[in-house]
């Protein structure tokens, strides 16, 4: 098993203070979301659903675990975000058009790719 969470992320509903509670209790930061914004987990977890898991079968544990670590790389490396200007959180360089050909990169067994400039 890997390392606990460093956050919860939480909206301000009073159902979760226990949890909250708990978290702070054994070393988990407290993240609460804006004021009248509870939609951005909710977002997250509707695009791993339409975006991921609709698309594969998941046998057991560890294989979910593993389908979700890889489209979390996918999600923050590859995928494009109109609220970033079209980059990933980890942003990348755009490469220029000398770079090379653009070839795909699949992600999660070809679910998802990722184009880039490479030399011939």
């Amino acid at each position: 098993m890997g390392p606990s969470p460093r956050y919860l992320v939480r909206d301000r509903d009073t159902a979760f203070a226990a949890w909250a509670t708990t978290a702070t209790a054994i070393g988990i930061n407290e993240v609460m979301t804006a004021a009248h914004s509870p939609w951005h987990a909710e977002r997250l977890i509707g695009s791993i659903r339409r975006e991921c898991l609709d698309h594969v079968i998941v046998a057991n544990e560890r294989g979910l675990r593993r389908v979700l670590h890889a489209y979390l790389e996918y999600y923050l490396k590859s995928r494009t975000h109109l609220s970033l200007r079209k980059d990933a959180p980890v942003s990348r360089p755009i490469a220029p058009p000398d770079d090379g050909a653009i070839v795909a990169i699949p992600h999660l067994g070809g679910l998802h790719h990722r184009y880039e400039r490479r030399a011939a």
